[in-house]
């Protein structure tokens, strides 16, 4: 039997328990009633959107969900994989950090015109500087215009780690795994999963090798987030468990609860989803190391990213209402400058409000954020955009949606080199 007739008489026996008639359902949803009846039926298929909603609504504990196939994903948008394979700018770190000066000339690693040496040590420094300024830069700049020279700063820095004295050789390995790291997350934003994964791993490996044993788990919560875009509830759950032995430190322990709540609201399964984000919510809460010189390890712009979580989480749990009121209350918080962060967060913020039947209040919110998407282009936001486009196409008849659909469609366009 088919997961879409499992799902209709499923939903029908659930609905009649409870005592509901099918209006009193398609109010509840926001949902038209026609629809719901044919997907009773087994006439039409039911969406993932919808069988959260039901779960929810219904107590079903993502049992409605697990019926259906799993969530919908963007095959364009390069988060679920790309086809063009491993990135070619990856570090090469056993070449990197076995080489010598010369073979680094022949590389082009050069600053300035000089080559590299292990009297560049003192410009440490200044390459950390320059992270700052080039992760602050990722919030308003295209992420394929920044790779290239995240990938060479990245290379430059394991240069000098190559051929720098022992006493210097730690803090550059360091920070290159740190330039890695963020290399990997804009390759994320540019649609290449591959090259994001890769990058994590060089940053893994480079962190390992200068004593840093943390941030190889750190790597783990970078990969769930790949697999949770690509909708792979069990695997991000895995990966983000992995990274939570209680010998790491309380930050990045709280950021893979928060990752493993995540998965746990894209299967559907609420206790452990809100167990799951009480530990987030302690651990990042304990985190009073502040980093000193350090970079901070995740995002920077969010305050309090177990709260900002549980409004994600509630979402795809299908309590859109609930998770709307999170949103507004934290999207307010997040710096003016920081655009890619609200962009991030301010369509899954429009997209709770669609959901909750508020679609003029949803396509304002859209139509503001519209116009920031082509100066930070995004491949994990996208996959949000299309979420609310198809939430918005149930309601044709509202002329604000009409209104925003063809800034919608412009942006969701297939990009043409």
């Amino acid at each position: 039997m088919s997961t879409t007739l499992c799902f209709g008489p499923e939903l029908r026996r659930l609905r009649v328990e409870a005592g509901l008639t099918l209006t009193e359902l398609s109010v509840a949803l926001n949902y038209d009633k026609g629809h719901l009846s044919k997907v009773e039926r087994g006439e039409r298929s039911a969406s993932s959107e919808l069988a959260r909603r039901c779960d929810s609504f219904l107590g079903a504990d993502g049992e409605l969900q697990r019926l259906v196939t799993r969530p919908e994903t963007d095959s364009d948008s390069g988060t679920a994989g790309s086809p063009a394979g491993p990135s070619r700018w990856l570090v090469g770190r056993r070449a990197v950090l076995s080489a010598g000066t010369g073979a680094l000339i022949d590389l082009g690693l050069k600053l300035g015109g000089q080559a590299l040496s292990s009297t560049d040590a003192p410009l440490l420094p200044s390459f950390r500087m320059q992270f700052d300024q080039l992760r602050n830069l990722g919030q308003s700049t295209a992420p394929k215009v920044l790779l290239p020279l995240l990938e060479t700063q990245t290379r430059m820095i394991a240069g000098v780690a190559a051929d720098a004295r022992s006493v210097s050789r730690t803090p550059a390995l360091l920070l290159a795994s740190r330039f890695a790291e963020f290399t990997g997350w804009m390759a994320q934003e540019a649609g290449d999963s591959d090259a994001a994964l890769g990058w994590t791993g060089e940053a893994a490996e480079l962190a390992r090798a200068g004593g840093d044993p943390y941030l190889g788990s750190y790597a783990l919560v970078r990969r769930a987030l790949v697999t949770m875009y690509g909708g792979d509830a069990a695997g991000t759950v895995a990966l983000a468990r992995r990274a939570q032995s209680s010998e790491l430190p309380p930050r990045i322990r709280g950021l893979a609860a928060q990752r493993e709540a995540q998965g746990h609201a894209l299967a559907g399964n609420e206790a452990d989803c809100l167990r799951s984000l009480d530990r987030a919510r302690e651990l990042l809460a304990s985190d009073d190391a502040h980093h000193g010189a350090e970079p901070v390890i995740g995002t920077s712009h969010v305050s309090d990213p177990a709260a900002m979580s549980s409004g994600w989480c509630l979402h795809d749990l299908g309590r859109p209402k609930a998770a709307a009121e999170v949103l507004d209350r934290e999207y307010s918080r997040l710096p003016p400058h920081a655009l890619r962060t609200r962009a991030r967060y301010g369509f899954r913020r429009s997209l709770a409000h669609a959901a909750s039947g508020e679609v003029e209040h949803a396509c304002t919110i859209a139509g503001d954020l519209l116009g920031v998407l082509p100066a930070v282009p995004s491949a994990t936001v996208n996959s949000d955009v299309r979420r609310l486009a198809r939430e918005l196409s149930r309601f044709r008849s509202s002329r604000a949606v009409r209104d925003l659909q063809p800034a919608l469609a412009r942006v969701l366009a297939p990009a043409h080199d």
